[in-house]
């Protein structure tokens, strides 16, 4: 799970900056509508609304933000229709990326994701080429303060996970589920008396590719320009880049 959960946890590090830019409110919007179009507008019966609008709430977004948003997918008010779109393309060393985009306009989204590849170093990909790769899987952050490892691992088995790992998060346990799952093992984990950081849908691939150097650094930009995209919901890909090489580049 290297790749992607390294990714996530730079993301995590960099959060307030991309939320100063002002992007992260209409990638949100955008998942709350898809959601609620395809599953309804009750976050109860609706598992994918229910996580978009957590993450909302998470984001300190407005109420009534959130509540248009539901309306708009479901039909109840005027809103855009987005379609969601994957593309798959080749990173530095031969790491693959997946890409999830939800837009209103296929051939902006298809202009700018080409666009961007290209500069950064990366390669579309034709359809199947990189996408078998990845897993569709469930993951639950629990908060690793005060909790020792064995004893998240029974409740995570005795809750119906699949597995669990530490890898690439200092600060949480990953508990690992089939993906349909996700919420029945998080409710679960959190009647266990757990604290749960975060529930997702993720897109795992089973082997990763380590990077160094200017590998490392041109991945690490061609990440950041891709997520950048407003027609972009999430990138995945199969890299791993050690501590050092990373405290590195942080540098």
């Amino acid at each position: 799970m290297s790749g992607h959960n390294k990714w996530s946890t730079i993301k995590h590090k960099k959060g307030k900056a991309d939320a100063q830019r002002g992007k992260v409110f209409t990638k949100l919007i955008k998942e709350v509508t898809v959601a609620a179009k395809l599953g309804g507008g009750d976050i109860n019966g609706n598992p994918r609304l229910r996580k978009a609008v957590l993450d909302c709430k998470g984001a300190n977004m407005p109420a009534d933000n959130i509540t248009r948003a539901i309306k708009k997918g479901t039909g109840e008010l005027e809103g855009v229709n987005y379609e969601e779109l994957v593309y798959e393309c080749y990173g530095p060393g031969g790491t693959a990326i997946l890409i999830d985009a939800t837009t209103d306009n296929r051939n902006r989204a298809n202009t700018e994701i080409r666009t961007v590849a290209s500069k950064r170093g990366g390669k579309m990909a034709e359809p199947g080429s990189v996408g078998y790769l990845f897993s569709t899987v469930g993951q639950v952050l629990v908060p690793k303060a005060g909790l020792g490892e064995d004893a998240v691992m029974e409740k995570a088995l005795e809750a119906g996970a699949a597995d669990m790992s530490t890898e690439d998060d200092d600060e949480h346990y990953v508990v690992t589920t089939e993906f349909t799952e996700l919420w029945s093992v998080r409710d679960a984990l959190e009647k266990a008396g757990l604290t749960i950081a975060d529930a997702k849908v993720a897109k795992v691939a089973g082997t990763t590719i380590t990077l160094s150097g200017r590998e490392a650094e041109v991945m690490m930009n061609l990440m950041e320009a891709l997520d950048d995209l407003d027609d972009v919901q999430a990138v995945w890909a199969n890299f791993d880049i050690d501590e050092a090489t990373l405290a590195a580049m942080e540098g």
